[in-house]
């Protein structure tokens, strides 16, 4: 079996969480990896699915123990990252890891797996539509979604960084650039597994 891992990353409120959640529906060869994180759960999410919920302590725990294979610090003791052991066991299960994540945490994982990862940066139509998007989440204050959009401008210029850019302003579409790019990526053999 090859070891593969494909990321995607986006500003926060680009569809990258819509894409892989439809990705993850139709085929049945990827398997998610759950980001650590140290912030608050939302209201609608689940521990273990959605997010391994850590305390920031026991997050830097965890990396004083060197069990993250990528890690940051977001914001001020908002921590996220990706845990080696869900690498570990997506694989175990024979399946291909699929990673929504930042945009740091994406090209860090790319830089670490090289050619066996595929980075997909999901591109915003416009900050505007961006902005409008958290907004309609109801999830976060106006200073949050402040600080969200200037990061965002940021994260923009990663965008040439990646594998492939896929633009999100028609949604349906969107999901079938994906899927189309994912099954390519699957079909290619690694020089080395």
């Amino acid at each position: 079996m090859q070891k593969k891992l494909i990321i995607f990353s986006a500003p926060s409120g680009a569809g990258k969480t819509t894409i892989v959640k439809h990705l993850l529906k139709q085929n049945d060869k990827l398997g998610f990896s759950v980001s650590a994180c140290s912030r608050a759960k939302r209201e609608n999410e689940t521990d273990g699915k959605d997010y391994c919920f850590l305390t920031v302590n026991d997050f830097k725990n965890k990396i004083k123990n060197d069990e993250f294979v990528e890690w940051e610090e977001v914001y001020k003791n908002n921590f996220y990252g990706t845990l080696k052991s869900e690498i570990e066991r997506i694989w175990a299960n024979g399946k291909t890891v699929l990673f929504d994540v930042d945009v740091v945490g994406g090209l860090n994982l790319k830089n670490i797996y090289g050619e066996k990862a595929l980075a997909v940066f999901v591109m915003p139509p416009s900050l505007k539509s961006l902005e409008k998007r958290l907004k309609q989440r109801k999830t976060e204050t106006s200073e949050s979604i402040a600080r969200r959009i200037k990061k965002a401008k940021e994260e923009l210029k990663t965008a040439p960084q990646f594998d492939v850019v896929i633009k999100n302003s028609d949604l349906k579409k969107t999901l079938i650039e994906a899927e189309k790019i994912v099954a390519k990526f699957l079909a290619k053999k690694n020089s080395k597994s």
